[in-house]
């Protein structure tokens, strides 16, 4: 399924115009970008719990019960539910949530980058650390590591969005996986229920949103008259070029 959703939206990316703003070339808007990320978390599900770059299946629960000190995934308490309630939200839900308020905010569109520009690390650190793959090893260097670094580069360059909505960002991704592993830990611990445990995840990927939006209300916020020159001429320099 997860395949097939990429699919569909390489398809819209590539064939169609799923910019916010049209303005700009697509790889410099931030929605076009947000389904963009959208359809590499989905591939890299599928890498993680589908079928690894070595012919695993379903290997990532193995790698992540290995992270928590147990032998083998047969005896690992981590359940199936946790998994499901991690990876349906952060994908299916806040990637297009996130493209589609990020027709009319884009900093909305840039918040659901800080997962994978996150993630992205915390599949290469533990792998430069022990010499070896780890499932989603693959999609984090070729698909979230540059796309992540692309987007973040052109946030700092456009004038509605800069440093402190990127700040926010990455912020917000160290914020989703601190209380992903917190969570996890409480709960092979004994300190946390399931459904607790369950109910976290699926509201975790709200924290980036959240996060952004808050920054946007500050009083500081760009919303001014120079802003907005600021931005049309952005808007101009970047038609062009295209």
């Amino acid at each position: 399924m997860g395949l097939g959703l990429a699919a569909m939206l390489l398809l819209g990316l590539t064939i169609g115009d799923m910019r916010g703003d049209r303005a700009v070339p697509h790889t410099h808007d931030m929605v076009w970008l947000a389904w963009a990320a959208t359809a590499a978390y989905l591939l890299h599900q599928f890498e993680e719990h589908g079928i690894d770059a070595r012919g695993a299946p379903y290997a990532f629960r193995g790698t992540l019960c290995t992270f928590f000190g147990f032998a083998s995934a047969a005896a690992c308490p981590i359940p199936d539910a946790f998994i499901t309630a991690v990876n349906i939200p952060v994908a299916w839900l806040a990637g297009p949530i996130a493209a589609l308020l990020g027709r009319r905010w884009p900093a909305i569109a840039l918040s659901y980058f800080g997962v994978p520009t996150v993630n992205a690390f915390a599949h290469i650190g533990p792998a430069f650390a022990a010499g070896s793959y780890n499932p989603g090893l693959l999609t984090a260097v070729l698909l979230f590591l540059p796309l992540s670094l692309w987007t973040l580069w052109i946030a700092l360059r456009r004038p509605d969005l800069g440093w402190r909505m990127v700040a926010a960002t990455i912020a917000g991704g160290i914020v989703v996986h601190a209380v992903l592993i917190l969570t996890l830990g409480a709960f092979l611990m004994g300190s946390l229920g399931e459904n607790t445990l369950v109910a976290i995840e699926v509201a975790n990927p709200a924290i980036p949103i959240l996060l952004v939006a808050a920054i946007m209300r500050r009083p500081h916020a760009p919303w001014s008259a120079e802003y907005e020159k600021q931005l049309a001429a952005f808007r101009i320099r970047r038609g062009r070029q295209e």
